[in-house]
């Protein structure tokens, strides 16, 4: 079933730093690039387009994401140990600049693509090489030894600075250097507590259920709990993607690794993510916040969740370029009507499981008092497709 949701984020993102004053060196958190549905049941991370990853190659070597706006080296710069990396970033001079820097974590992170495997990068903008992991700057929170590393096949992990060729190991760990494009500054906080069971992100803009589903649930359960869940006064809540799960994870602690001065969380879990590990569809990632590593599981096996919000990711009122459409009343009781300039509208209505229970253009005029109550979505073409969740009494 391909259903999308176009909406953007206009929020700042910065370099991950959890203390007071953190560095801003991202834009928007992109997507993760997964753009195939796996399961009928609503709120995988297919469903949600929120900051599609988008870059521009300069024709000299480097890379500018247009999400991010971090600039990226196309090429990676080879096998080298940690030490020869960060010596490599600092010393690079390339397309004109000097200023390059070996990423952080969530910067590293943040340039994978998830539909993709070996490597889980878009290929057509970074040169494939021979790389199984990439360096990043930080390192584990108890053990200097042990530098958090982006891998070929999508997922982040600290790993042994001994493990790389160069150091005398046997895996491939390549660098790539980044550098700042637009002004760094400084953010006063990373979360603020909204004393409601949410927590707003200030470097993503998304907001956080405070404390977790206490019971663990299969993927396509958590996906049916996070589209049902009502919280704080929103109903919106869904299953984050795996980069979305990723950012809130500290580097600078373990056990667990999410802030608990915010997150009401006292134990080490595996939270499920909403996206699929595209070679293995049966399997789907998630973040073990024992360290913050995220790696995938099968389906069938129960792990926590954490939900999340955007602005207004599924509104009942959307902005086109020459059109506003409004869906009401929502909750519905009997009926649905669509308000448009346009005076056909072709829509499809679904419920919570991605049954199909309507299709065509004239959902007003369809009697609907006697579906069950419960969640239901409704995908309008206008002329790009967009969803509409809706309740029903």
């Amino acid at each position: 079933m391909q259903h999308t949701i176009p909406f953007i984020l206009f929020i700042s993102l910065t370099q991950i730093g959890f203390a007071q004053g953190l560095k801003k060196t991202m834009l928007r958190l992109p997507d993760t690039g997964e753009t195939l549905s796996y399961t009928s049941t609503f709120g995988e991370d297919h469903d949600y387009i929120i900051n599609a990853p988008g870059f521009i190659m300069n024709g000299n070597g480097t890379v500018t994401d247009t999400v991010t706006g971090l600039m990226w080296q196309q090429l990676d710069g080879g096998e080298m140990s940690i030490e020869s990396a960060i010596k490599y970033c600092d010393s690079l001079s390339l397309a004109g600049y000097t200023d390059w820097r070996l990423p952080s974590a969530h910067e590293a992170f943040s340039i994978l693509n998830h539909q993709n495997t070996n490597p889980a990068l878009d290929t057509k903008v970074f040169t494939k090489t021979s790389a199984e992991y990439w360096w990043s700057s930080d390192h584990q929170a108890n053990d200097m030894n042990k530098i958090w590393v982006t891998n070929s096949g999508g997922g982040i992990g600290n790993h042994l600075k001994t493990e790389t060729e160069s150091a005398g190991g046997t895996k491939k760990i390549h660098t790539r250097a980044v550098r700042d494009v637009h002004p760094v500054t400084m953010v006063a906080s990373h979360f603020t507590d909204n004393r409601d069971g949410s927590i707003t992100d200030h470097l993503t803009g998304l907001l956080w259920q405070k404390i977790p589903n206490p019971d663990s649930l299969s993927w396509e359960e958590a996906l049916l709990y996070a589209e049902s869940l009502s919280l704080a006064g929103y109903s919106d809540w869904r299953l984050p993607n795996i980069k979305e799960l990723q950012s809130i994870n500290d580097e600078s602690i373990i056990n667990p690794s999410l802030n608990k001065s915010y997150f009401g969380v006292t134990a080490s879990n595996k939270y499920w993510s909403s996206t699929t590990l595209p070679n293995q569809t049966s399997k789907a990632w998630y973040l073990n916040t024992q360290y913050g590593i995220t790696t995938y599981d099968t389906k069938t096996i129960k792990h926590y969740l954490i939900c999340v919000r955007g602005n207004s990711v599924l509104s009942s009122t959307k902005q086109a370029k020459n059109n506003v459409i409004t869906v009401f009343p929502n909750p519905f009781q009997t009926g649905i009507v669509i308000e448009s300039v346009d005076a056909v509208v072709n829509c499809e209505l679904f419920n919570a499981t991605g049954t199909l229970i309507y299709s065509g253009k004239n959902i007003q005029d369809q009697n609907l008092s006697e579906l069950p109550s419960g969640l239901y979505f409704l995908k309008i073409q206008d002329p790009q497709p967009f969803i509409v969740k809706l309740v029903k009494q």
